[in-house]
């Protein structure tokens, strides 16, 4: 068969053009066109116009699809008389648009398509056809992502997962290998806090996921001291000094305390309004000190219990930002004062927090632990949260966890959560759901201290007497809860007499019915950060 190139200049006026579908360019039969010419038995066609806007073996997304437009220059195609254009065998109209005839497209559905363009017989081109043949895809690749196993956070973390066998896979904008299955392995760099995962598909379709690359929480023993507390030279220097003898590897320093005061000089703008920001230490010098003797900084944020915000929102007409009552005054609950819970509900004080939380992070705190995140104790049907609507507190508390988590994923910290002992059996109590705070948080921190519990929790008769008995009963109950998640439990335990004396002995005791549960992380308390050395173990080291 001769080819157009084959063709002396006497048997065609036109410069050979490149077919845009297979056979557009020859036929078998036919009359001889107005453009065309015989040679032997073979019938030489036009190339005719071609179809712009509109490439054969194309495969559209879903926005693609919807303004996808296919047309013929008029020039080319000599006026739309005796022209029919059909998709997938149902005409499609042919208008006049300027300089060009718009071949108008239907909408598109997932599949393949072809569209046909062919000239009658009255149509200067009167053998001309061209064909299109072309697929829409707007469904998203499929992209699974495990969640890494960091064994040792000084090491690179190795990203896994599979995808769509069309997809091509970025991990944090690195092109990552996919096999013929569609799996793929890649390594972020050590300290990596996370994986975002791209898989994007022939047609560019795009689904995305964000991996945290840090893993699991690792094991952490802290002690707690205010940020007053860390200006105090003794106070200061014997925590220090217990991380120095390898029996602590963390300090929880206090970022917004139960009087709603910021411990350091704050930039959030409503820190700086209220006059919360206090200043009372300096935040990097204090996180670099810690880092320095060899621990790491829990950064507390007393989320909704909060005397500062909730004065200046009342003197101000917010009373939307606080916890009401029936009547709409501030509630009391007959312990906490007339202004002291703030509303979780509203988006302003979350807001708030979830500011001070990711302020905390970019200065280097390792950890963010919110405490009272949760409502007051008491009656609900005397408590109104403005601004809650169909939701119940625990829902609330726990998308406000949620919403912090993903603020803090560009950050290196871990998030934690202070909740009540009780949570695991009774969470509408306080509205603390143990079982939906675990998929939100990197751990839960119960505080089981031994004085809180009423006699005959968990079977124990006088829980103050019996620390071992009743940490390890209610510690269980979280375990449960916990399993199956990659959250760990680490328990706030007692370092302080109230009722009992508490020494060395009874401290040792909480820890270990924490290691029966296999916790072996735990946050001592002591209001006065005055900790009982003598009950700890050093750390062991690899």
């Amino acid at each position: 068969m001769m080819s157009p190139k084959h063709i002396s200049s006497s048997a065609t006026s036109r410069r050979p053009h490149r077919p845009t579908h297979r056979g557009a360019l020859l036929a078998t039969t036919g009359a001889l066109g107005l453009a065309g010419a015989a040679v032997g038995a073979w019938t030489i066609l036009a190339p005719g116009p071609g179809i712009h806007g509109l490439g054969d073996g194309a495969v559209l997304d879903g926005r693609a699809a919807a303004r996808v437009s296919a047309y013929l220059a008029t020039e080319e195609a000599g006026g739309r008389d005796g022209l029919r254009a059909t998709l997938d065998g149902t005409a499609v109209r042919v208008t006049a648009e300027g300089a060009r005839l718009k071949l108008v497209l239907p909408r598109l559905t997932e599949g393949p398509h072809t569209l046909v363009v062919a000239g009658d017989s009255s149509f200067p081109f009167a053998s001309y056809r061209k064909v299109v043949g072309f697929r829409v895809d707007a469904t998203a690749p499929e992209l699974a992502v495990a969640d890494p196993d960091v064994k040792d956070v000084g090491a690179p973390v190795t990203i896994t997962g599979r995808a769509s066998t069309d997809a091509k896979v970025t991990v944090n904008g690195r092109k990552a290998p996919v096999d013929r299955a569609g799996v793929f392995k890649t390594t972020v760099p050590k300290g990596t806090p996370l994986a975002t995962v791209t898989a994007v598909d022939r047609a560019g379709n795009t689904t995305t996921k964000d991996v945290s690359a840090r893993g699991r929480r690792p094991m952490v023993r802290a002690a707690h001291i205010t940020a007053i507390g860390w200006g105090d030279d003794t106070l200061r220097g014997n925590i220090l000094a217990l991380v120095r003898s390898g029996k602590l590897n963390a300090v929880e320093l206090d970022v917004k305390d139960e009087d709603g005061e910021v411990g350091y000089a704050s930039r959030v703008p409503l820190a700086r309004r209220i006059g919360a920001a206090k200043g009372y230490y300096d935040a990097r010098k204090a996180i670099a000190e810690i880092h320095g003797a060899g621990a790491q900084v829990i950064g507390r944020i007393v989320a909704f219990r909060d005397p500062k915000l909730a004065s200046a929102a009342w003197k101000s007409g917010k009373s939307d930002q606080l916890v009401l009552t029936p009547t709409g005054q501030p509630y009391d609950g007959g312990h906490y004062g007339a202004l002291s819970f703030t509303n979780f509900a509203n988006a302003t004080v979350r807001e708030y927090n979830r500011d001070l939380a990711v302020e905390a992070a970019r200065l280097g705190f390792d950890d963010i632990l919110y405490d009272y995140v949760r409502r007051p104790d008491g009656p609900l049907s005397q408590m109104r949260f403005p601004g809650i609507g169909s939701a119940t507190p625990e829902q609330s508390i726990t998308s406000f966890v949620a919403d912090t988590r993903t603020a803090l994923r560009p950050h290196a910290t871990y998030l934690g959560v202070s909740v009540f002992g009780i949570a695991a059996t009774r969470p509408t109590e306080i509205a603390q759901d143990i079982g939906s705070l675990v998929k939100v948080t990197d751990y839960i921190a119960p505080m089981v201290y031994p004085s809180h519990w009423g006699p005959g929790e968990y079977g124990v008769a006088q829980p103050d007497t019996a620390p071992y008995a009743i940490v390890q009963r209610s510690l269980a109950d979280f375990a449960r809860q916990a399993k199956g998640t990659r959250t760990e439990i680490v328990p706030w335990l007692q370092d302080f007499s109230m009722g009992s004396t508490y020494g060395p002995a009874e401290v040792a005791e909480q820890i270990k019915a924490a290691a029966a549960n296999k916790m072996n992380s735990f946050i001592l308390w002591n209001a006065g950060a005055r900790y009982q050395g003598a009950a700890l173990q050093r750390i062991a080291t690899r």
